[in-house]
C-alpha cells in the first residue's frame, strides 16, 4: 500500500505527454480505484476461504500473491499496466488483512485484544515507513521508480516461516464444518446489520484515507514543482510515524472508554486536522509536515480500532468473511472516492488541497453513525 503514494507522481509524469498533472491526477484516482477493488474481491475470496480451510494456509497464499503481483509492476509499460498490476496485488493484499487479524484475535484472551488490535494496525504503517525510508535513501524519480516494486516482493520470504511456525486457530477447528456457507449466513438475519455496519464504518475510514490523506504525497510534489524529490518520502514518513501512534492508541482508548466513543472521537479529530491541512497550509513547510504527522495519527487510529471491533460483531464459524467482507466493501466505495477525487482535481483546477477539504467531509457521516452500533466492550468474542 506504501508504495504507490510515493511512486505515483514520477511514474505517471513517466507516461504523461506533456508532464500534465490531470492526466497524474486522472490515473492516480483510476489505480488507486482498482487496487482497492481488487483488495475488495481479495477479503471476500480469502476470508470465505479461511473460513473453510483455516486461517494459515489461506493467509500464506495471500501473502505469496501480493508480493509476487507487487514486483510484477516493475514491467509496466504504461498506467492500464500500472493499474492491472495493482489489482493483482491488492487481491492478496485484501485477503491477508481478513484472515490476519482473525487469527491473532481468536488466539489471544479478551483483556490483550484492544494491545494486538494496535500491534495490528501500527505494523502495517511501519511497512509504510520503510518505504518512505528507502525512497528518502534512494530518491524515486521519473527514471528510478521500478525498482521500488522490487522492494514489494520481500513479504513472500515469510510464507515458509508462516507455514512451519505458526498454529492454526484452535477456536477456528472446534467449530469449522465443511458445509458451511459463511457469506450467506452474514447477508441474513441476525448477522446482517452488523454487516451492513461494519461496511459503514470501514468505508468511511477508508474514504477519508485513500479519497484524501494518501494524495499527501502527490500534493507535497506538485507543491514543490518537483523541486525537492524527497518532499514525498518525508510527508510519508511523517504521516507513517502518526499512524503508527495512532493505531496503537486508538485501540487502547476503545478499550478503556468504550468501542462507540472511540470511533466518534476519531471521526471528529480527522475532521478537524484534515480540513485544517488542506485549507491552511498553500506551500511545503515543516508546520504542513507537522500537520501531516497529525493527519496521519487520527485517520490511521482506525485501523488499529477495526481489528479490535470487527471481530466482536460475528462469531468464530463466519468470523474471517464477515470482517473481511466489511472491511473490504469499505474498500469498494473508498475506490469510489479516490476516482472521483481524481476527477475533482480536475475540476478545482489541479487543486488536491481543495479535493482533499471535500473528500474528508465524510467523517461526518460516522459521527452520526455509530451510535447505531452495539458496544462490544467487556464482552467475549461471539462463539
Amino acid at each position: 500500500m506504501g508504495l504507490f503514494p510515493v511512486v505515483a507522481r514520477p511514474a505517471l509524469l513517466n507516461f504523461a505527454p506533456a508532464g500534465d498533472d490531470a492526466f497524474v491526477g486522472r490515473w492516480m484516482g483510476w489505480i488507486t480505484g482498482a487496487f482497492l477493488i481488487g483488495a475488495a474481491c481479495g477479503g471476500y475470496v480469502f476470508g470465505w476461504l479461511g473460513d473453510r480451510v483455516g486461517r494459515v494456509r489461506s493467509m500464506a497464499l495471500s501473502i505469496l500473491v501480493y508480493s509476487l503481483c507487487t514486483a510484477l509492476a516493475y514491467f509496466a509499460q504504461g498506467p492500464m499496466d500500472l493499474a492491472f498490476y495493482r489489482f493483482l496485488a491488492s487481491l492478496g493484499m485484501g485477503g491477508e488483512w481478513s484472515l490476519g487479524v482473525a487469527l491473532v484475535m481468536e488466539c489471544w484472551p479478551e483483556k490483550l485484544r484492544p494491545l494486538m488490535a494496535g500491534f495490528i494496525g501500527a505494523a502495517s504503517n511501519v511497512g509504510f515507513l520503510i518505504v518512505a525510508w528507502i525512497a528518502k535513501a534512494y530518491v524515486v524519480t521519473q527514471q528510478s521508480w521500478r525498482w521500488m516494486f522490487l522492494v514489494g516482493a520481500l513479504p513472500a520470504v515469510l510464507v515458509f516461516l508462516i507455514l512451519l511456525t505458526v498454529p492454526e486457530s484452535e477456536r477456528w477447528k472446534a467449530v469449522a464444518r465443511k458445509d458451511s456457507k459463511p457469506l450467506r449466513e452474514i447477508f441474513r438475519p441476525p448477522l446482517l446489520r452488523h454487516t451492513i455496519l461494519g461496511i459503514l464504518f470501514a468505508s468511511v475510514a477508508l474514504i477519508g484515507t485513500w479519497g484524501s490523506v494518501q494524495w499527501v504525497p502527490v500534493w507535497v510534489d506538485q507543491l514543490t514543482h518537483g523541486t525537492i524529490p524527497s518532499a514525498k518520502a518525508v510527508s510519508q514518513m511523517a504521516s507513517s510515524y502518526g499512524a503508527i501512534v495512532g493505531c496503537l492508541a486508538g485501540p487502547l482508548v476503545g478499550g478503556k472508554i468504550g468501542r462507540r466513543p472511540a470511533y466518534f472521537g476519531l471521526c471528529l479529530a480527522s475532521l478537524v486536522t484534515c480540513q485544517f491541512l488542506y485549507s491552511y497550509f498553500h506551500e511545503y513547510s515543516w508546520g504542513l509536515i507537522c500537520t501531516v504527522f497529525f493527519a496521519g495519527l487520527f485517520t490511521a487510529a482506525f485501523y488499529g480500532w477495526f481489528p479490535l471491533y470487527l471481530p466482536e460483531l460475528f462469531p468464530t464459524r463466519v468470523r474471517a468473511t464477515g470482517q473481511g467482507v466489511s472491511y473490504n466493501s469499505g474498500r469498494v466505495f473508498a475506490a469510489v472516492a479516490a476516482v472521483t477525487a481524481g476527477q475533482l482535481v480536475a475540476a478545482f483546477g489541479n487543486s488536491y488541497a481543495q479535493m482533499g477539504r471535500v473528500i474528508t467531509l465524510v467523517y461526518l457521516i460516522g459521527l452520526i453513525t455509530i451510535w447505531l452500533a452495539p458496544e462490544t466492550k467487556g464482552k467475549p468474542l461471539p462463539q
